[in-house]
């Protein structure tokens, strides 16, 4: 008779982004550039990762971590105050999952993770947007509620 071995899979844990992240976190940044097809400077990133660091700063970060340990996941999101409502919002910026660790539930995790904080901490809404042709992305997006009917107007310094 032959048994099979069966590896418990761990739930996907989410916490802040911490000192020692910064290589992992470095990377899925790279990638998640990548597929936007974007880049940020050297100096950019740095203030980035500097404000991730800062708990006074209204940039945050998140990391999911794999069934090893090392983040396979990302999200950066910013809380501030707003003209409709009394409660702060959130604004989940960016999030990126490893390729190797797509469809698993962990970008499904980051969202949920911030939908609670949401309600512990009493925020009034989290948003976010992606491109239209991230169709894998809006596949996740769509199972948590619908996207709304507004156009976004991008306007530079310098434009």
């Amino acid at each position: 008779m032959r048994t099979h071995e069966h590896r418990a899979v761990r739930p996907v844990i989410i916490r802040p982004v911490e000192a020692r992240d910064r290589p992992h976190w470095a990377q899925m940044w790279a990638g998640y550039l990548a597929f936007y097809e974007a880049s940020v400077d050297a100096a950019t990133t740095e203030v980035l990762w500097t404000r991730l660091s800062d708990p006074s700063s209204p940039v945050h970060g998140l990391v999911a971590e794999g069934d090893d340990g090392i983040p396979v996941g990302l999200c950066h999101y910013v809380l501030h105050a707003n003209t409709w409502e009394i409660a702060p919002v959130c604004y989940l910026e960016d999030l990126f999952v490893r390729p190797d660790a797509r469809a698993r539930g962990v970008g499904a995790a980051l969202i949920e993770h911030l939908r609670g904080r949401m309600t512990t901490e009493g925020w009034s809404r989290l948003y976010w947007m992606t491109r239209e042709d991230n169709y894998r992305a809006r596949g996740l997006y769509d199972r948590f509620t619908k996207r709304d009917p507004f156009v976004r107007y991008v306007l530079r310094a310098g434009g």
